[in-house]
């Protein structure tokens, strides 16, 4: 924002998505639907959002917690018409790091300040920018992640006992879990490999079966049954609670604030990059079309109700938004009734989420970490050009061995430097060709082609070089040049030096209006350089006679 208020046409690019679907003439049909959908979805959330809590290093009541306020919210305010918010599988490393530096009194806090920066983002319509971040970036960062939390789901799905904590740095991680691979219970393998097992096999068999949720109730059954020596949800964490805490403030201290921050910062980064791919991934599917700043600033409200709750960061979900559209969703209130049947769960059937295998909960995150590691666009960017596949390359390495933020930085500002060569390639300078009856002995003409910016305004200075004798008039032809930027004003400003320096003259022929005005509020402006229309005018004004017409 600027500071001026949001104007009645500035409101519709915050308005929820919920009001359109409303006032469309919403009905029973619709509402039938939506509870199908939102059923279905809460289905598949209830397993997730307890594994992702876990592997977050907090209870598993905090998971459900973050997608029952959270996934309410994001559906209630968002800007998008089917996305579903919850714990997402991309956080795990960042909540896991940040629990065991700040701890959890700490992660509410961060939760809550990033729900503000988020807040913030979308009245500031930087939503508009978020969805430029490359494609390369995004699939090396996603294939990241999934290495990250297959490896955090290692000690789980082979029932490793360490000395100490896991460290959670990947090569100390397999270095620790190396270490301790004489105390692997077999029980867990198969657990968790039953449940693999199970997803995958209904995924093929029975694709529209709630494939997660009947693997972790089969392979709780199998525990009980035969009382395998495994984890489970209750020896570890005890009894669920069946009711969603009071909201309270975590406390505010200008030392906690400060500690907050930078891990508020990254969670609003990736939440904002996670829930505007979502958003993106169900326009694909539906043929809707999201608000991004709306949605921001959902995903911000979201954040903050989290946390105000004992839950985490929120985000939108690509899996869970998805299997919302194939659901047959009509609109946002299936994203709220998902929330609604996760919160009957909690109160209904809490006590019963403690014969859930561990095991099984990270058979439940090997998958969904294999699903996230888009394996054929990481190969297909590795072929398609040297440019691309550094891309993808560094921002998967950095991912996994340093940070996640600084992968997504490094690789847009690596992104960027690929896009600016790319684009310098594309704008030409050559020179002109003419019909055997036009040359003039007294000017050169060079054809420019291309946007002009500071990555091929280099090419510039080049061209007094190029020419034996300098001419009488030096003319570039402006009409294939779309867009000029500061540096390539800059360029035409030292052109012209040199030009008048060795007694010629830069003339600028066939520019466009707005690129003239452009160029004259940057100082560049006759007589230093001459616009002209085309070369008759520069020919008639080197014969001395009146230069015919005005500038294009």
């Amino acid at each position: 924002m600027t500071g001026k208020t949001i104007s009645r046409t500035d409101w519709t690019e915050f308005r929820p998505k919920l009001l359109t679907v409303l006032t469309e003439g919403y009905g029973f049909q619709d509402l039938k639907a939506d509870a199908l959908a939102g059923l279905t979805v809460a289905i598949v959330a209830l397993p997730l959002s307890m594994a992702i809590a876990i592997a977050s290093g907090v209870g598993p009541e905090r998971g459900l917690f973050t997608a029952i306020v959270g996934g309410f919210l994001v559906s209630a305010l968002g800007g998008s018409r089917y996305q579903i918010g919850g714990p997402a599988g991309a956080f795990i490393v960042l909540v896991s790091a940040c629990v065991m530096a700040i701890g959890v009194e700490g992660l509410i806090l961060a939760t809550i300040l990033s729900g503000l920066i988020l807040i913030a983002a979308g009245l500031l319509r930087l939503g508009t920018y978020i969805r430029y971040i490359p494609y390369p970036v995004t699939v090396g960062f996603t294939a990241g992640i999934a290495v990250i939390i297959f490896a955090s789901q290692l000690r789980e799905m082979f029932g490793l006992t360490l000395p100490g904590a896991e460290p959670g740095e990947i090569i100390a991680k397999v270095e620790a879990l190396w270490a301790a691979r004489g105390t692997v219970t077999w029980a867990a393998v198969l657990v968790a490999a039953l449940t693999a097992a199970v997803i995958l096999g209904l995924r093929r068999l029975r694709p529209h079966w709630p494939g997660m949720l009947i693997a972790v109730v089969v392979a709780s059954a199998a525990v009980v049954l035969f009382g395998l020596p495994v984890e489970t949800i209750g020896t570890r964490f005890g009894a669920l609670p069946q009711l969603l805490p009071a909201p309270a403030l975590p406390g505010m201290s200008w030392p906690a604030v400060q500690a907050a921050l930078p891990w508020a910062g990254s969670f609003a980064l990736l939440g904002a990059i996670e829930s505007l791919l979502s958003a993106v991934v169900a326009d694909g599917m539906s043929g809707a079309r999201h608000r991004s700043n709306a949605e921001l600033v959902a995903q911000g409200i979201a954040n903050i109700g989290s946390g105000l709750f004992g839950g985490f960061c929120v985000t939108g979900t690509i899996a869970r938004t998805a299997t919302n559209v194939r659901a047959g969703s009509r609109g946002p209130v299936s994203g709220m009734l998902h929330a609604v049947f996760l919160l009957v769960f909690l109160v209904v059937a809490a006590p019963l989420a403690a014969y859930i295998p561990l095991a099984a909960l990270a058979g439940v995150l090997a998958v969904v970490a294999w699903g996230m590691a888009e394996r054929h666009e990481f190969a297909a960017l590795l072929k398609s050009s040297r440019g691309d596949a550094m891309v993808v390359s560094v921002t998967f390495l950095l991912v996994v061995f340093r940070d996640l933020t600084e992968g997504i930085i490094v690789g847009f500002a690596l992104a960027g430097l690929v896009f600016i060569k790319r684009m310098s390639d594309t704008t030409g300078m050559r020179p002109r060709e003419e019909a055997p009856e036009t040359p003039r002995a007294n000017r050169v003409v060079y054809h420019l082609e291309g946007p002009y910016f500071f990555g091929a305004a280099a090419q510039l200075g080049g061209v007094l070089d190029r020419i034996a004798e300098t001419p009488r008039a030096l003319v570039l032809d402006m009409s294939g040049v779309p867009m000029i930027d500061s540096s390539g004003a800059r360029g035409f400003h030292s052109l012209a030096a040199r030009a008048r320096r060795r007694g010629g003259q830069l003339y600028l022929v066939g520019l466009r209006d707005r690129l003239r005005r452009q160029l004259q509020a940057q100082g560049l402006d006759e007589p230093e350089v001459r616009f002209l229309p085309d070369l008759a005018a520069v020919d008639a004004a080197l014969d001395g006679a009146q230069p015919g017409g005005e500038s294009r």
